[in-house]
């Protein structure tokens, strides 16, 4: 098929993975110019820096660049009112890849209407960062099982007590909840260090490392089973609250939890009001309510949580992990077939 499709890159990318993309798929004309985007301040830093201000007219060019789009490499400065603007300014645009496996919020807080929603595909990162994502959920569980917080602070006190027992890891029932492309890379780092894995599904479909597959709303029944519960679920309207005072109240006590999904999946208040009674005995968490985490939040000074800003999933491969994602989603769109990671547009995963 000799049809182009006018790429616009809407973020900071590298020339070199500008590049890549066209030479992945040369039927893309990839726009850019790296003078107009907000300079990343590492790695991944897609927003840009926040200290970076365009002038009139460099703001002027840059709508101007995104405009004209067919497609769209990232949500422009990952703001979704920026994303509203140019979709009410282009109708020829048909497609907008998200740079977070989260894309779906950013679709969602821009408030489209149905036919924008209907003439647009959107698609996501989600599965570049399951690899991070899941070593950090092993890390999680590995500091409650081993008891980190109270290394720390004997270590920190100069103090050596009497030995005692860790947990152990292949003696621990795992439950992941949300099987997507997170949730299958944290189930088979658990399961190849001999943890016993369960996960929650939607589908019934089997994943490998799972041994149990749990409809997710019997969530609360298996709770007294399980040891630790790794979160990997979006953040929708019907994940909202999901882990609350319910499910707490059913687990054995010491639970080890973490999160790697959205921070909205877990009521922060029933969390800590579990560890306070110690049905929690440990939480390590990457994701928040509300981000940055606010200072007054009792999170911080927990002694039993792991505060992670929102990091773990960061890693210097993940950009052209990314654009080579995107390559392939081009020539899906390109040659009619069905493109990776679309946004569903009712619940916005």
């Amino acid at each position: 098929m000799s049809e182009k499709l006018r790429v616009v890159v809407a973020l900071d990318l590298s020339e070199e993975l500008c590049a890549r993309i066209a030479e992945l798929e040369p039927r893309c004309e990839v726009i850019r110019d790296h003078r107009l985007y907000h300079p990343q301040r590492v790695v991944a830093d897609w927003s840009g820096d926040p200290a970076h201000q365009r002038t009139e007219a460099e703001q002027q060019a840059f709508e101007e660049m995104v405009d004209s789009a067919d497609a769209l490499f990232g949500v422009p400065d990952v703001d979704s009112a920026a994303l509203a603007r140019t979709v009410a300014a282009n109708p020829k645009l048909r497609w907008v890849h998200a740079t977070a496996a989260g894309g779906g919020g950013q679709v969602r807080a821009a408030d489209l209407d149905d036919d924008a929603l209907q003439r647009i595909i959107f698609t996501t990162s989600a599965g570049v960062h399951g690899g991070p994502l899941a070593e950090f959920a092993l890390f999680g569980v590995l500091a409650g099982a081993k008891h980190l917080p109270r290394l720390e602070q004997q270590q920190a006190e100069r103090i050596w007590t009497g030995r005692w027992e860790m947990r152990q890891l292949d003696e621990l029932t795992v439950l992941v909840v949300g099987l997507g492309g997170i949730g299958r890379a944290a189930a088979a780092k658990f399961s190849a260090l001999g943890a016993t894995v369960w996960g929650t599904t939607r589908s019934g479909e089997a994943v490998d490392g799972v041994s149990r597959l749990v409809p997710i709303e019997d969530l609360v029944s298996v709770m007294g089973e399980v040891d630790a519960v790794v979160v990997t679920l979006p953040g929708t309207d019907h994940t909202e609250g999901l882990i609350d005072d319910a499910v707490f109240a059913a687990a054995k006590p010491g639970l080890i939890v973490t999160n790697v999904g959205r921070g909205s999946v877990i009521d922060e208040p029933a969390l800590v009001r579990a560890l306070d009674s110690g049905q929690v005995g440990f939480a390590a968490l990457d994701v928040f309510a509300v981000e940055p985490l606010p200072s007054d939040s009792p999170l911080w000074s927990h002694p039993n949580v792991l505060v992670s800003p929102h990091t773990a999933a960061l890693n210097h491969s993940e950009p052209e992990r990314i654009a080579r994602l995107f390559a392939e989603n081009a020539t899906r769109l390109l040659d009619g077939r069905p493109l990776r990671n679309v946004v569903d547009t009712v619940e916005f995963y």
